[in-house]
């Protein structure tokens, strides 16, 4: 989602829990550990260990976020739990359905809260 940065500055944006994925990769170029930011489209970077990768990408944050603050470009936030509400709708085949509700009641329990039990397992 992109909010209006108009107010934010990069200590801001460089506190939000932004999604940091690293990986580790064996390539034509060696062992290496490949770091991304995941709400941020291209942000990027590497080390030779997973400590320098992360290092390195906060880096690369930090240029990618200056340069967006800079020309007013709007930036991505990673999702907060207000933008969760706690419910989806799930479409089933009939015959799993009835096999959920069989077991739920057997249990003495909804189905929502069986499904619930389920899912969290």
């Amino acid at each position: 989602m992109a909010n209006n940065n108009q107010h934010k500055d990069l200590a801001y944006y460089m506190a939000l829990p932004y999604t940091i994925q690293i990986r580790p990769m064996n390539d034509e170029s060696g062992h290496y550990f490949f770091a991304t930011v995941a709400e941020l489209d291209g942000c990027q970077s590497d080390g030779d260990t997973f400590a320098e990768a992360y290092e390195s990408v906060r880096e690369a944050m930090e240029g990618y976020l200056s340069v967006k603050l800079e020309y007013g470009d709007p930036i991505p936030e990673p999702p907060g739990e207000d933008q969760f509400s706690g419910k989806f709708n799930v479409r089933v085949p009939k015959s799993l359905h009835r096999q959920l509700s069989e077991r739920a009641a057997a249990e003495n329990v909804s189905l929502n809260q069986y499904c619930l039990y389920k899912l969290s397992k």
